[in-house]
């Protein structure tokens, strides 16, 4: 039964994959050019980085595979190249396909931590499956290849029954942490599993698709916020990862953004988890895993768009004027916003 479960997710997977492919990229351009024009203006330096223009002007491989996504579904070739440039010849160091997850300007070398970013893997291999595929671009479909190989020789995990995705291939694991194997629950770029699964064939992806919502599911358990933490310890029941943070704070507020991005989400989960992430005004909340204590409020539209997402997606409401908008902030929250007007426009324009 679960060999013919793997089949028909490969094989739905490979109809998604031919539905990208015969899709061109214009027709689906859903990030729209005057958007990314002033984004990349803030955060793409000529070399070819994303600027994160809040954290000592670093580049990492999560914001690479961001910009790999979003000029993808600008359509503009020219920065997803440039982009994709830069990676492959200063963040593609490692000896195993990944990538290095952090360029720091003022250090030299630049990439001082060779260690890897699950999610900037994923980011990247997804975005360059998704481009090679449109662009019929066989030189970005083999990088895509390629990663994917590796994300599945050094970034998969077992505890507990469940297949997990290491937050790095070292420093997380059941041997390399008292109270490992540690695992970020915004790791799971959900939309991106099937596509890969397409690129290269493995359960593999069916069973970390499955048992990631599985696992946020119980993460939201752990304490009196009713949230998934941004780091959860699997040694024993599931538990904050106290040293990284005990919060539902910067990492996890994208959880409920994957969900809806990749189409197949659990309605009650994300009402649920807009009813507490938020407050009155809209404003999304850092919240104290334990003690359910509301530490911040966070306006910036790029925040304030996902909980206003998941009404949209599930109640029909209408983006509030501020929200339809796009005016860069801060990389990551600018990031976010570009995603959710993306997921809006592609699945939800009765929210525009």
């Amino acid at each position: 039964m679960r060999r013919f479960a793997a089949i028909l997710f490969w094989l739905c997977s490979a109809v998604l994959a031919a539905t990208a492919a015969s899709t061109p990229a214009g027709a689906e351009a859903t990030v729209q050019p005057s958007e990314w024009n002033l984004y990349k203006a803030r955060f793409l330096d000529p070399a070819g980085r994303i600027v994160d223009n809040a954290n000592g002007n670093i580049s990492h491989s999560e914001g690479q595979g961001y910009g790999l996504l979003l000029s993808y579904l600008a359509d503009d070739r020219g920065d997803f190249d440039r982009i994709w440039s830069f990676t492959r010849t200063e963040m593609l160091v490692r000896n195993d396909g990944l990538a290095a997850w952090k360029w720091d300007p003022l250090a030299k070398p630049h990439v001082s931590d060779t260690n890897n970013a699950t999610d900037g893997d994923l980011l990247m291999a997804y975005s360059l499956s998704l481009a090679g595929a449109a662009w019929h671009r066989p030189d970005l479909t083999s990088a895509a290849s390629a990663m994917a190989i590796a994300i599945l020789a050094s970034d998969v995990e077992r505890a507990g029954g469940l297949l997990l995705l290491k937050p790095g291939s070292v420093g997380f694991g059941a041997k390399d942490r008292k109270d490992g194997p540690v695992v970020n629950p915004s790791y799971w770029v959900f939309e991106a599993f099937p596509v890969l699964a397409a690129q290269v064939p493995d359960q593999t992806w069916s069973r970390l698709d499955e048992d990631g919502r599985k696992l946020i599911a119980t993460a939201m358990g752990i304490g009196k916020a009713g949230l998934p933490p941004d780091w959860v310890s699997l040694r024993a029941k599931p538990s904050t990862a106290g040293d990284l943070s005990n919060d539902f704070g910067y990492n996890a507020l994208r959880v409920p953004l994957y969900l809806l991005r990749s189409g197949n989400a659990d309605g009650s989960l994300l009402r649920t988890l807009r009813q507490r992430m938020a407050d009155e005004d809209g404003n999304l909340l850092v919240v104290d895993i334990s003690s359910g204590e509301k530490r911040e409020a966070l306006s910036d539209p790029g925040y304030r768009i996902i909980p206003a997402l998941i009404a949209c997606a599930l109640d029909g409401r209408k983006l509030a004027d501020d929200l339809k908008s796009f005016s860069p902030t801060d990389y990551y929250p600018s990031t976010l916003h570009l995603l959710a007007l993306s997921y809006a426009r592609r699945r939800h324009a009765e929210c525009l």
